[in-house]
């Protein structure tokens, strides 16, 4: 179907005095080893509410300004450091970009996904938040940008695009949720946040400097596809596992999905069996490193797995969920063993990682995952989401990418938005994906 937006005109949303007032306007804040690499980077989130509440832009756009004056950070600007990295927030209480909007169409009848790239069609995401130009964070630009869309139905969306160097997604999460508390009226968010934290140990090198490579690499283009991966296959694969006596531990529903996603899309995109089939794997790092409680900063790294590409695409399910598992358990190896605290230096001379992953561009996923991080707790007017979705709008990815496990209550299954295959490898993919299932 076709539906229209209408968007009131941006207005900035600076932080309230009425709750709190804040110490100072003029700070600045550095940004640590795990936000720099991230800081010319936009993310977006759409947390989608099924139940009417009253006035739900007004709501949330009051939540909002309270929320900043205890996050005030996310009001600043990104402030040049030296070399030209973006390497500091100014705490200047600029403000949040703020847009209200209505759908003429109700939340049953959006299409937010179109799994046919070549039908041209328009989906919904592109109109249900507010992006950076040239899809690109500045220095000028605000730190976030949010929408609520009204439907028809009285539903609502609330898109929220931010600067991935102020907040990873668990901070993300924390943040609307304090937006969600002021909106109902409580007068300090449940958890204190904390934006610096001294204690966390720098990213390790060869992952600063893979972050730096990747988005350094030529841009291509990915076509955005959704899928859920059913219960029914996850539940299996946990049950095979489960009988294989694997050291005790059961197959995590993010091990299960992503084994499969990585098979399907190694069958379809390498066709020779012995070439690298490499799988960089994400991971929210803030138990394993001791953050502060309330810490809403960056804290992600990641690890790479490389294997042949016929042993991915032939050999037992179960063998892939243990080599996702054995690099899971190497990430937190990797941050206790020579980790020199600086996280940014010169290019790493020990590890293959990097060189591999920019030879081998198209060869390669990358994967996170949405999975309990909080984004499905947040509560506006006593709701809340019944769906999380994320866009990776921009058009020209460096690296093939996928987010699984977001949550959708009532879906039977972990629904998944990818941007992993081109279009001509759109159809054999889903395929791949339909005939495993």
């Amino acid at each position: 179907m076709s539906s229209v937006v209408r968007k009131s005109l941006p207005q900035l949303i600076r932080p309230s005095s009425e709750e709190l007032e804040m110490k100072t306007t003029t700070s600045s804040i550095d940004l640590s080893s795990f936000d720099k690499g991230f800081s010319a980077m936009p993310a977006t989130c759409f947390l989608v509410f099924e139940h009417p509440i009253d006035e739900p832009a007004e709501t949330i756009r009051r939540g909002l300004s309270r929320a900043l004056a205890y996050y005030y950070p996310i009001a600043g600007r990104l402030a040049p450091g030296g070399g030209g990295d973006e390497a500091r927030v100014e705490c200047n209480g600029e403000g949040v970009v703020f847009v209200d909007a209505s759908a003429d169409c109700a939340l049953k009848e959006a299409k937010f996904f179109n799994n046919d790239p070549s039908s041209g069609a328009t989906t919904l995401p592109d109109d249900l938040a507010v992006y950076y130009p040239h899809d690109r964070c500045g220095c000028a630009d605000p730190l976030l940008m949010m929408q609520v869309t009204v439907f028809s139905c009285g539903g609502f969306v609330a898109g929220v695009t931010w600067n991935h160097a102020i907040a990873d997604g668990a901070g993300m999460a924390q943040f609307l949720q304090a937006v969600g508390e002021h909106a109902s009226g409580l007068p300090a968010p449940s958890v204190v946040p904390t934006r610096c934290d001294s204690s966390l140990p720098g990213l390790p090198p060869v992952i600063a400097y893979a972050q730096r490579s990747m988005m350094g690499l030529a841009p291509r283009d990915f076509a955005c596809l959704e899928y859920t991966v059913p219960s029914s296959l996850i539940n299996s694969i946990k049950d095979e596992f489960h009988g294989h006596a694997n050291g005790g531990q059961p197959c995590t529903v993010f091990e299960a999905v992503t084994a499969v996603l990585w098979q399907c899309r190694t069958r379809v995109v390498i066709s020779d069996p012995e070439a690298p089939s490499l799988l960089f794997i994400v991971s929210n790092v803030r138990k394993h490193v001791g953050a502060k409680d309330g810490y809403y900063g960056n804290c992600v790294t990641g690890q790479l797995v490389v294997a042949t590409c016929g042993s991915v695409a032939n050999g037992p399910i179960l063998d892939i969920v243990k080599m996702i598992r054995h690099a899971k358990e190497q990430i937190t190896k990797q941050l206790k063993a020579g980790n020199d605290g600086g996280g940014g230096g010169d290019k790493p001379q020990a590890s293959k990682q990097p060189e591999d992953m920019l030879r081998y561009n198209y060869n390669l996923l990358s994967v996170s995952s949405m999975r309990n991080i909080g984004l499905d707790e947040v509560e506006v007017g006593g709701r809340k989401p019944v769906r999380v979705m994320c866009r990776a709008r921009v058009p020209h990815m460096t690296v093939p990418s996928c987010v699984v496990c977001l949550p959708w209550k009532g879906k039977d299954g972990a629904n998944m938005v990818t941007r992993c295959v081109r279009e001509e490898h759109v159809e054999a993919f889903l395929g791949e994906l339909a005939r495993f299932t």
